[in-house]
Parts: C-alpha cells; sequence; structure tokens
C-alpha cells in the first residue's frame, strides 16, 4: 500500500492525518493554528526578521542604512501583517533548496522587496550580525506568549467562571465527604467546586506572570560580529530596546541559543494547572458515580454498544487524558529545554516545533471539561440519603463538644460507640448526648445537629470566591 497523500477534500485529509490534533480533534484546536503551525512559525520570523531591519534603520549609529521613509515602513508592516499561506509556501520552496528554515525567510525578502529601491539597497542588513536562534527565539517567545494570552488563558478563565458560577449556586447543598473513600465530615457540594476555583486561581496567576525573555545577541551570546562591524554602537541597548519593543523582556545572559529557562517556568506553570483539573476530573467522576450529579441525556449518544442504558462521564474521561499527554510533553520540554551542550546544540530545535502539540492537549483538556460541566446536574436527594445513612459522622463534633467541657476520653468514648458499625442511627446519638454531663446548651446544640446541618462554614467558604 502506498503512504497516503493529503486530500483536496478537508474531510478526508482528516481522515489521514497522523496526529489526532489535524484529524479528529482538528476543529477544536484550530485556535492554535494560527500560532504553532509551520506557517505561524514562518509568520513569526518574518516579523522578527522585519522588526530587527526597522530597528536598525532607526539606530543613527549604522550611517549605511539611513531610516525609511513612511512608505517603506508602511510596506514592511503590511508584509508582516498580510503574511499568507501562499507567502508561507514561498519561503518553504526557497527552503527545499537552502535547507535552511531561518536562511529561507531571509532570502523570501529579499525577493519579496525586490522592487523596493530602499530596502534593496539595505539588503545587506536583513539578518544583520544574526545567528538563527536570534530570530528563533524571539519567534517562539511571540507564539507562545500569543498561544498563552489569545487562547489558553481565555479558555481557562471559562473553566474558572463556570466552576465559580456552580460552586455559588450549590453553596447550600450538603455532601457526604469521603476521606480515604470512606464517611466523612459533611462539607457542600459548592464548597468543593470553590476550592478547585481557589486553586485555578493561584494556577492561572503563576501560567500569566511568567516572564517571556529574548535575545538578539549573536552566535554566543557577547555581540562579536556587531562590534565588529560597528564598534561604535552600543549593542547591548540596541538588543535591549529591539527585544523589548516585542512586547519581551530582555535576557542579558545567553549562550548562542536564549537559554529556555522561562519556556521551563511556563510549562511548568501550565502543567501545575492541568493537574488541578486532572484532580478536578477525577473527582466529578467520582461524584457522577456515586449519584451526586447526574448527566443530561443527549437524545442520539450512545453511551455504550452494548449497554443501551449507559450514561458514560465520557467529557470528563477525555479531559483527564487530554491533559495527561499535554503533562508529559510539558514535563519534557521543562527538564530538556534549559539544558544545551556547551554553547549550542540543536536538540532543542526538533523539541520546539511541539510546544502547540501540548497547547493542543491542554485545550483540548479544558473543552471536554466545560462540555462536561455543561451536562452536570445535581441530585439533591441521592445526596440527602447519602448523609442520612452515615450518622457516625456526628462523632467528631460531639467528642469535640465533650473535649471543651473536661468530658475524660471522649475520643475513646465515641471510638466504641461508632467505629466500624454500620447501621448507626439519630436514636442512637440521641441516647449518648442525652447521657452526657455537659451544660444544657451544649446538649441542645447537638441533638439539634444533623449530618446535613454539620457543614460549618462551607456555604459561606463557597459564596467568597
Amino acid at each position: 500500500m502506498s503512504d497516503p497523500q493529503p486530500s483536496p477534500d478537508p474531510a478526508l485529509h482528516a481522515l489521514a492525518a497522523l496526529s489526532p490534533l489535524d484529524g479528529r480533534y482538528a476543529g477544536k484546536v484550530a485556535a492554535l493554528r494560527e500560532h504553532f503551525s509551520e506557517l505561524g512559525l514562518i509568520h513569526a520570523r518574518v516579523r522578527v526578521e522585519i522588526e530587527w531591519l526597522k530597528a536598525l534603520a532607526a539606530d543613527p549609529g549604522i550611517p549605511e542604512l539611513p531610516p525609511f521613509s513612511a512608505e517603506t515602513l508602511a510596506a514592511l508592516d503590511a508584509a508582516a501583517a498580510g503574511f499568507s499561506a501562499t507567502d508561507g509556501a514561498a519561503v518553504k520552496a526557497i527552503e527545499a533548496t537552502t535547507n535552511h528554515d531561518v536562511k529561507a525567510v531571509e532570502y523570501w525578502l529579499q525577493r519579496r522587496f525586490a522592487d523596493n529601491a530602499e530596502i534593496r539597497a539595505a539588503a545587506g542588513f536583513l539578518h544583520f550580525a544574526c545567528t538563527s536562534e536570534d530570530i528563533n527565539n524571539l519567534s517562539y517567545a511571540l507564539m507562545l506568549r500569543a498561544g498563552r494570552d489569545q487562547v489558553l488563558l481565555p479558555q481557562l478563565d471559562r473553566v474558572a467562571g463556570t466552576l465559580r458560577d456552580m460552586a455559588h449556586r450549590l453553596a447550600d447543598l450538603p455532601m457526604l465527604c469521603r476521606t480515604h473513600g470512606q464517611a466523612a465530615t459533611p462539607s457542600t457540594l459548592g464548597k468543593e467546586l470553590a476550592n478547585v476555583v481557589y486553586r485555578l486561581q493561584r494556577a492561572r496567576t503563576a501560567i500569566a506572570q511568567t516572564a517571556i525573555l529574548g535575545k538578539t545577541n549573536g552566535a554566543v551570546g557577547n555581540y562579536n560580529a556587531h562590534l565588529a562591524a560597528y564598534p561604535e554602537v552600543d549593542w547591548e541597548a540596541l538588543a535591549r530596546r529591539f527585544v523589548e519593543s516585542l512586547g519581551l523582556s530582555f535576557n542579558p545572559y545567553t549562550i548562542q541559543i536564549e537559554p529556555h529557562d522561562w519556556t521551563a517556568e511556563l510549562c511548568d506553570a501550565i502543567g501545575r494547572c492541568n493537574t488541578v483539573l486532572i484532580d478536578l476530573d477525577r473527582d466529578l467522576w467520582g461524584y457522577i458515580s456515586l449519584g451526586y450529579f447526574k448527566q443530561r441525556v443527549v437524545r442520539d449518544e450512545v453511551g455504550s454498544s452494548t449497554m443501551p442504558h449507559k450514561v458514560n462521564p465520557i467529557d470528563f474521561e477525555n479531559s483527564e487524558g487530554n491533559l495527561g499527554v499535554a503533562n508529559a510533553l510539558l514535563r519534557h520540554f521543562s527538564e530538556k529545554l534549559p539544558v544545551s551542550r556547551w554553547q549550542r546544540d540543536l536538540t532543542d530545535s526538533t523539541v520546539l516545533r511541539n510546544v502547540g502539540v501540548a497547547f493542543g492537549h491542554t485545550l483540548l483538556g479544558l473543552e471536554s471539561l466545560l462540555k462536561g460541566l455543561a451536562k452536570l446536574e445535581a441530585d439533591p436527594a441521592r445526596m440527602e440519603a447519602d448523609l442520612d445513612a452515615n450518622w457516625e459522622v456526628l462523632a467528631e463534633p460531639i467528642q469535640t463538644v465533650m473535649r471543651r467541657h473536661g468530658i475524660p476520653d471522649p475520643y475513646e468514648a465515641l471510638k466504641a460507640l461508632t467505629r466500624g458499625k454500620s447501621g448507626l442511627r439519630q436514636a442512637d446519638l440521641r441516647t449518648f448526648i442525652e447521657g452526657l454531663a455537659i451544660p444544657a446548651s451544649a446538649r441542645e446544640r447537638l441533638l439539634a445537629m444533623t449530618p446535613a446541618r454539620y457543614i460549618g462554614k462551607a456555604a459561606e467558604l463557597a459564596r467568597r470566591v
């Protein structure tokens, strides 16, 4: 069988895709394609090359490159802003000859502006004093910033907002907790969701506040070629202005590559956020299994190929799986990218091409989680029945009140009454409480207590996030 060729029919092309991100899930991750596709990378390189040329022309210390006219500046900006798939294909055609992707961008720019006298005269200053990594590190920085700020964070905000709304709506709904999988002190369903909202707030801050660094200091980070050509120019100051003009933070100390420490920090931050969401996926899966949540039925969906009754928690399973794949990649990035042999090796080059894959699986995880959350309906009756079947959880408040009032060995007394015993009822606890030598007010408070009322500040805390 011959290798499948791309089909002009998008549906057939998706069927032949090697990666599910470009096949089965292509529509769900389309927002990332602009930033992390090969076309997106080439576009970013074009932008960086153009901005570097403009920065050089604007510096008075380089008399051989006079400032560009307003018309030429507009033409340069238009080429960067309007870079198209046709333009990308032209760059790839040049690369087929050069076998060098960054050099192909330089040659394409020369051809693109062959009819512009100012730029044609400045052709020697395209890619001036640059190693490829000067262009690449800034390009990936722009791509990652856009993917983070324009796609990932807005979707994470939707997840957090949905959970916050649910936390407020379900703030008063009591539920039995299960520490170690066993019946434990009650909370409310809203408070358990509020816990996740708070964790996501912290995780989001870590992602959003990761500084994105860049450099343009030549082959080994010392401005060697720059100073050889123009020893009188303050190249470090020029480089700082240029990097910061792109909205990035300047890294003054690098080898040939920007050392990727910030990339590792960003990957770690996203991975920690994904871990919070995996934790949520598993808890929601369990609450559905317990019956605390029902899932709204979609009429024509099939839950099982053989069991017609099934309504499976597939969205949370899909979310968990994709977030796990994302984290496997993100952890590899954070461990590998900051490591380079001596002043440069190329292992980071092929690895960096996969950052969009990690973002894609993260985005899929978020979207599946949102889809699953939209189907959930709490079942108060099921939760009430669970609480009413576990009166032993009131052993905690009873023995704590006994401690306050000096009753000897309260923990042991409640342990003997409740531990490992099924079928303990309200009447059993009432008899025990009535026999306690404690103030009447304390006794009445304990007698009025039920598992559903023993929720502490849960409702208040749920509304606060």
